[in-house]
């Protein structure tokens, strides 16, 4: 069992994030809100103003405390100041992704009760109109392109005293958000997190990175969906500290946006780090430059390995470093805004080799790992204390130990409340003396530091009896280039396989090249090399299409539905196996 220092147990609530610096930063830019080609800088003072204006707002339609405001939309300002405003008045905002179906909208709003939803599309208005019969709670539905004027406008009869007495009775107890799990398996349960549960996780992340927020001129660039909890960290988390925040709405344009923006850290999926490295390389090869690229990799993972072992990289290794700094390194770091030395990755792992390379190009990636029920990050590494291929220390006041089945239990004042309305599902997951069971595989080391090595869920026995956790296999065949997805099968089977997809920006050609089948082999033989033989794949198949968030195949979150896969690709998975 390991825990670190004591955990600042915070009791007061997230208003206190923006009225604690008004008096002496309100002139401060805040965010910048993107219009046209344009950033509009927004100080902190602007910034609160809206919020008490939609606060207002809010009130006059029937919003009150304890009421749920969900949240069907992109990642935007108006998303970040509608919550703001949603916990200003002791109300809990309902995200909701903004891919979601119409039964899973129906789902959320009537498990949360909410009265209040603001959408962003005529899809999301469509699919809302849908299921409004099933919902009958649900008394405004409003877009949430206009809403800013909208609820200033018709808020202004509502004094501001009230607005603040309703602030002034927040509490760390006062229940800030119900946050829906993306499901990949069963239906969606509401994670019940309090204001204490956001400003407790917000200490422990300015204790464990304090030069990530606080540094002069620090700026983020949010293109995470707000509905997931990371996001929302990062969101209060740089308002907080001061930091400049951004918002990127379309993943399509994320490059675009981090150029013009020039933040200084971001957060971001390992599958972010792993398209911006495959796009790098294959480009690099059409323009007869692969293999100057793939030295530079090389060179860019030694460095990063001396670096970690406590070494002064050597002469040689200098020398080549500093010729590929001009034509590798340094483009990279322009295609991410030029300013980026910082990046967090979480939500699923990163890759030794991966966190290595941006570290030895100038970008040091931080892996870390959170889930909803700890109100996201509960360990990180630091840049005092890094360990490539770990997931770092835990936050402090967070105890962490492993079962004797090896999975990974958390306790301390990060946790969130419990499930909404679910006291049984509850009881499955939280212990009577206060335990998280995560349905994570993991180990940790001496000095403390945290590696997940798969999911309890997932494990996979084998005919023969041998346990194989597929993430051990399918990370790695997930970061090759030409890889979208990986799912590794052989539940009850004599061996294991894979089903692999293909991304078809980085490969052009057809699925049945020889070509592209020995560049899968290979890196299946890279992957297996790390496991026993037993636990080896020992075949393969290419599957045409992908599987996406849209098609149902991935979670807002981008996680594999693994049962959905295993579901309806039935029919390849029993050819496979075929005598």
């Amino acid at each position: 069992m390991s825990t670190n220092t004591p955990a600042h147990v915070d009791s007061s609530n997230i208003s206190l994030d923006i009225l604690d610096r008004l008096g002496e930063h309100g002139t401060s830019v805040a965010l910048r809100r993107r219009q046209g080609n344009e950033w509009i800088d927004v100080t902190l003072a602007q910034f609160h103003a809206h919020i008490v204006e939609t606060a207002r707002g809010l009130l006059a339609s029937g919003v009150r405390p304890g009421s749920g405001v969900a949240i069907l939309a992109k990642t935007r300002y108006e998303w970040t100041v509608l919550d703001y405003a949603t916990l200003w008045i002791g109300a809990a905002t309902v995200p909701i992704y903004q891919t979601s179906s119409a039964s899973q909208i129906e789902w959320i709003l009537s498990d949360s009760e909410a009265t209040h939803i603001f959408y962003e599309s005529d899809l999301h208005l469509s699919n809302i109109e849908s299921i409004r019969a099933a919902v009958p709670q649900l008394t405004h539905v409003a877009p949430i392109t206009s809403v800013l004027a909208e609820l200033s406008a018709s808020g202004r009869d509502i004094p501001d005293a009230e607005v603040e007495a309703l602030r002034a009775d927040l509490t760390s107890e006062t229940i800030a958000s119900i946050i829906y799990t993306s499901g990949t398996y069963g239906r969606p349960k509401g994670c019940i997190l309090t204001h204490g549960n956001f400003r407790t996780s917000l200490a422990g992340a300015q204790h464990m990175l304090p030069e990530l927020f606080a540094a002069e001129d620090a700026s983020t660039v949010l293109f995470l969906p707000l509905g997931h909890v990371f996001a929302r960290i990062i969101q209060f988390g740089t308002i907080r500290f001061g930091a400049v925040l951004g918002h990127s709405p379309d993943i399509q344009n994320l490059l675009e946006d981090l150029g013009s923006f020039k933040p200084t850290y971001f957060l971001a999926v390992p599958r972010v780090f792993e398209k911006v490295f495959n796009t790098a390389s294959t480009k690099a090869w059409s323009d007869g430059k692969g293999r100057v690229f793939d030295s530079a990799a090389r060179t860019a993972i030694a460095w990063s390995r001396a670096i970690e072992q406590g070494k002064s990289p050597s002469l040689p290794l200098r020398a080549k470093h500093a010729i590929f700094e001009k034509s590798v390194y340094s483009p990279i770091r322009e295609a991410l805004g030029g300013n980026v030395q910082v990046a967090i990755s979480g939500g699923a792992p990163l890759g030794e080799r991966l966190g290595h390379f941006y570290r030895g190009l100038g970008i040091n990636v931080l892996e870390g790992y959170g889930m909803t029920e700890t109100t996201a990050p509960v360990c990180v590494n630091t840049l005092e204390e890094q360990r490539m291929g770990t997931v770092g220390k835990p936050f402090p006041g967070m105890e962490v130990r492993l079962t004797e089945f090896g999975e990974l239990e958390f306790r301390g004042p990060q946790l969130f409340k419990g499930y909404l309305k679910q006291p049984d599902a509850t009881s499955d997951v939280l212990s009577p003396d206060g335990w998280l069971s995560t349905g994570d595989l993991g180990e940790i080391d001496d000095d403390g530091f945290v590696t997940i090595t798969g999911r309890k869920k997932e494990v996979i026995i084998t005919a023969g009896g041998k346990n194989v956790s597929p993430a051990q296999l399918e990370d790695p065949i997930r970061a090759h280039k030409y890889v979208s997805q990986c799912v590794v099968v052989g539940e009850g089977r004599p061996f294991v396989s894979a089903l692999i997809t293909i991304d078809t920006e980085a490969w052009e050609g057809s699925l049945d090249d020889p070509e592209l089948f020995n560049a899968i082999q290979g890196v299946v033989d890279e992957a297996n090399a790390q496991v026993s033989q037993a636990e080896s794949i020992r075949k393969f198949v290419i599957l045409p299409g992908d599987w996406t968030e849209r098609n149902g195949y991935l979670t807002p979150s981008l996680k594999v539905r693994r049962q959905a896969i295993l579901r309806d690709w039935h029919d390849t998975v029993e050819s496979i196996y075929v005598r």
